[in-house]
């Protein structure tokens, strides 16, 4: 990671400024994830205190697990991120949702995740690393209880 980046919703009412710049992002399949996003998720992880929020007044969380929530924009409703909330290594990680940068110059598609929730007309070039609803599981130490 590199300089600061920036992002926001599409009416401009909630804005971020990164602490370091992303070099990569991954794509989520989970059914959430789609019906949060419309479609396939794209976000980039982002550590604890990573993120500076403008706008904050604006942002709606909703907690879509025992174990994490998701955010968007209260005016237009531009999906945001989503927020691991459960105790563990990650907790108060955050993947925002990376159509919300102002650039993707120099990101790198990295992860596909939920691989085994991948619709069968879903299709990217190229390799990268694909994790199984398990495997996030077991990344996140959430158990056993699915999708967040």
């Amino acid at each position: 990671m590199s300089a600061s980046q920036t992002g926001g919703c599409l009416c401009g009412a909630v804005r971020f400024e990164l602490a370091e710049a992303p070099t990569e992002y991954g794509a989520c399949h989970c059914t959430m994830c789609r019906k949060f996003s419309g479609g396939i998720e794209f976000g980039l992880h982002v550590p604890p205190g990573g993120v500076t929020w403008t706008g904050e007044e604006n942002i709606g969380r909703y907690q879509s697990s025992e174990w994490a929530e998701r955010g968007f924009c209260k005016t237009c409703g531009s999906s945001l991120f989503w927020h691991l909330t459960a105790p563990g290594p990650m907790q108060g990680m955050f993947s925002l949702s990376a159509g919300a940068l102002d650039s993707f110059d120099g990101l790198e598609f990295a992860t596909e995740v939920y691989i085994d929730m991948k619709p069968a007309s879903h299709a990217f070039a190229g390799n990268r690393k694909c994790m199984t609803e398990a495997d996030v599981m077991e990344m996140v130490n959430a158990g056993p209880e699915g999708q967040a």
